[in-house]
């Protein structure tokens, strides 16, 4: 198995910024591309962003270039830093990678960003 730990989240004013941290344990020798997620309630999970194991990035529209995806292939840990965060951000983040070795997603258990109003 694949394991994923989301860690960073909270309760941020708007204008604000959190570093999310996704660590992943156990089968970590064959994990390709890794991505950001995200799910509010009464809407679809979507994509934040996503890193490629070599590095290629693509953002979400909604980003704007307020927010920056990286990954340390190293420590198996894939971040991403949101700055001017607004409401509409508000959700739950979750961390997915992708395994070479049995083909199959793996998703932490999300963290929770919330930014007041």
């Amino acid at each position: 198995q694949v394991h994923l730990v989301e860690s960073g989240g909270g309760l941020v004013q708007p204008g604000g910024s959190l570093r999310l941290s996704c660590a992943a344990s156990g089968s970590i020798y064959h994990l390709n591309a890794m991505g950001w997620y995200r799910q509010a309630p009464g809407k679809q999970r979507e994509l934040v962003a996503g890193i490629t194991r070599g590095g290629s990035i693509n953002y979400s529209d909604f980003v704007k270039g307020r927010f920056t995806i990286s990954r340390d292939n190293a420590k198996n840990t894939m971040y991403l830093q949101m700055n001017s965060l607004e409401p509409e951000d508000t959700a739950l983040y979750y961390c997915k990678v992708e395994s070479l070795r049995d083909g199959r997603d793996y998703w932490g258990q999300g963290t929770q960003v919330t930014v007041s109003s």
